[in-house]
């Protein structure tokens, strides 16, 4: 199992509404494409106060193929709305995973 872990820092008066937007849109359009087999979206609880909020979205993939036709067809598309409807207000990274 792969994990694609995207770590997500916001501003706390975006948070609201970054939260039902992920879970309204973004996530249902990310599982859509049929090639994450789970997801998961958390808030981290362990952070400096920064004024800001921190999320993790992590999506699964049965292997490594499933995850890279993701990045290869749909992860621009996906980032793209992402930045259109929230740019500026947001910085993130990426982190993969594998389950041992």
């Amino acid at each position: 199992m792969i994990l694609y872990n995207t770590t997500y820092s916001l501003a706390a008066e975006v948070g609201p509404d970054w939260v039902s937007w992920m879970q309204k849109f973004y996530l249902p359009a990310v599982l859509a494409t049929r090639l994450p087999v789970g997801h998961r979206m958390l808030r981290l609880l362990t952070e400096i106060d920064n004024g800001g909020l921190t999320y993790s979205v992590q999506l699964d993939f049965n292997d490594m193929t499933d995850y890279t036709s993701f990045l290869e067809l749909h992860a621009d598309t996906m980032q793209k709305r992402l930045q259109h409807r929230f740019g500026g207000q947001f910085v993130s990274f990426d982190t993969l995973l594998e389950e041992l």
